[in-house]
């Protein structure tokens, strides 16, 4: 058995189901020798995206693997690591390396060094002998402590020697996860129980610890409201009466209203992280911040009660902590809390209602998601956005119903990386009508792997918004396109997907929107690939940008 095959059989007994990749490296006819299906993307990034929507559905007990070549392979997969990365995502990575007689030589270049930023973990596997130990090492990380893609570059010298019966007594790797200490815990809810006005901040930790259910049983309990973190999106339903919304870059009314008035903020598997996606917590607030990464405790604020462990393990000690505190006094009777959010929420949406159901043409791009959230049923999807105006424009307004319902990024936000992660999703959850929303700038970049979804018999649907500029970017290029219109984008994008093999329609009136997505859920019902292009204006409201 050689090193690559030997991977391989890894790779099977630990539930990998399929290799998205772009050649060339010998692990892709080694895992289609075995049975392992191969899915060839059209540049790199995309790959990445396709693993990492697998792993992110998977909640990580499923792990997505992309592999590659040595040197621009690896060169070119670099953003959707680093998405991955910012995301906190668990996906395997394999590329190959230059044999080790190249290797530090320039030009070429060294996926183990240049990824140490972007990865996790990172490794060589510098021997054939040790490849069971290093794969061990491999699983251990991509399975426990916080998520992140974890590398595992392979010279090409290495991959075809001989590894004798060093893989034979391989046993996948058995997770762990930790509770926090009592005491933090008891603190935890003596502030809880006592706090005027308690906001829940939820993150993707919640998610991948799956543990909806207690977090709603908190919630209901306390009676205190609940927001998600952009990537958190989904870990609490959206539907619910104590449901606040999504914070971002953009934020719902009932989030802003809430968060504050606040005196406490609970934070749970969130890293309260400040960046270019996030809110800013108002000062004056207790901060009570549960997580399962020390490291990112009183990183960006003041930490007053922190608590380390599992989301799912800590809500249920709390959940205990707190009924002992409550004894027989029963707060979900009063339903003040949930009346103030429907009160609030009604409100906002008012002010957008004319956008939202608007007639205009060309089409408000709000009125596309109007639509769409009206003719699915969002407990029969997965969505995801791409970055700029349609992930601000899709995020306030679209209510996730379940986990992993949606998928939010953007801490690292390449345009185009919505494309990758719905055709992940699709092949974890291939009953869901997957659907990933992206603007006309968006598909420039990655436009072409729509035909990886034809070929590879994945059936997504693509919504572009074309509004035939980068409008998002109006104030940042004012200048430049007074004078050169810079900001301008052509395409009929439509004929892009019917050139591709796919069932495509341009639309360009608000009566065809719900129709349209009919039409093309059908198709992906056959087993097609659908893409819808809706001609939009150059919409530039958001829902409170920067409120915070």
């Amino acid at each position: 058995m050689k090193t690559i095959d030997a991977i391989v059989e890894v790779l099977k007994r630990e539930g990998v189901e399929f290799l998205s990749c772009y050649p060339t490296t010998p692990l892709i006819d080694a895992a289609a020798a075995a049975g392992l299906r191969p899915i060839v993307c059209r540049q790199e990034r995309v790959g990445v995206g396709i693993a990492d929507g697998f792993s992110r559905v998977s909640n990580g007990k499923r792990v997505g693997v992309f592999a590659m070549q040595f040197g621009p392979g690896a060169e070119n997969a670099f953003p959707g690591v680093s998405t991955a990365y910012a995301d906190s995502s668990p996906v395997l990575l394999l590329p190959l390396g230059y044999a080790r007689s190249q290797a530090g030589v320039a030009p070429h270049f060294s996926a183990v060094r240049g990824y140490e930023a972007v990865t996790k973990w990172v490794e060589q596997v510098n021997q054939a002998g040790r490849i069971a130990e290093i794969m061990r090492r491999v699983f251990s990380r991509l399975r426990m402590g916080r998520p992140g893609p974890v590398m595992l570059e392979v010279p090409a010298d290495v991959a075809m020697e001989d590894v004798g019966e060093a893989i034979a007594a391989y046993r996948p790797v058995r997770p762990a996860r930790t509770a926090a200490d009592p005491r933090d815990v008891d603190d935890a809810a003596r502030v809880l129980v006592g706090a005027k006005a308690p906001v829940v901040h939820a993150g993707h930790g919640v998610l991948y610890a799956e543990a909806t259910a207690e977090l709603v049983e908190l919630a209901e309990l306390l009676q205190a409201p609940v927001m998600t973190t952009l990537l958190g999106k989904s870990a609490f339903p959206e539907g619910h009466p104590l449901a606040l919304g999504t914070g971002g870059a953009v934020v719902t009314g009932p989030l802003v209203h809430f968060l504050r008035k606040a005196d406490v903020v609970f934070g749970i598997g969130c890293s309260f992280t400040r960046h270019a996606m996030s809110f800013n917590i108002p000062p004056g607030k207790v901060i009570i911040h549960a997580t399962g990464d020390e490291r990112d405790i009183n990183k960006n604020y003041p930490v007053d009660y922190p608590v380390i462990g599992d989301a799912r393990l800590v809500l249920r000690q709390l959940i205990e902590a707190v009924k002992d505190r409550l004894g027989k006094a029963d707060r979900r009777a009063d339903g003040a809390v949930a009346a103030e959010v429907q009160s609030v929420r009604e409100a906002w949406l008012s002010e957008w209602m004319p956008k939202l159901t608007s007639d205009q043409v060309p089409i408000n791009p709000y009125r596309v998601i109007w639509e769409l959230m009206h003719t699915v049923d969002p407990r029969e999807a997965i969505i995801t956005h791409d970055s700029g105006s349609p992930r601000d424009q899709i995020i306030p307004f679209y209510q996730a119903p379940t986990p992993r319902s949606y998928l939010s990024w953007g801490r690292s936000h390449q345009l185009g990386t919505g494309l990758g992660l719905i055709m992940g999703a699709k092949l974890a959850a291939p009953d869901k009508f997957c659907i990933n929303l992206m603007g006309d700038a968006a598909f420039g970049m990655v436009g072409l792997d729509f035909e990886t979804a034809v070929r590879s018999n994945i059936p997504i649907l693509t919504i572009v918004l074309n509004n035939s500029s980068m409008a998002i970017e109006t104030s940042a290029m004012r200048v430049s396109h007074e004078r050169y219109q810079a900001r301008d984008l052509g395409g009929n994008y439509a004929d892009i997907g019917r050139a591709l093999g796919g069932y495509a329609e341009r639309v360009e009136s608000p009566a065809e929107i719900a129709p349209a997505i009919r039409r093309a859920r059908k198709a992906t019902e056959e087993g097609r690939a659908a893409l819808l292009e809706f001609i939009t204006s150059q919409e530039t409201a958001y829902s409170l940008r920067r409120a915070l």
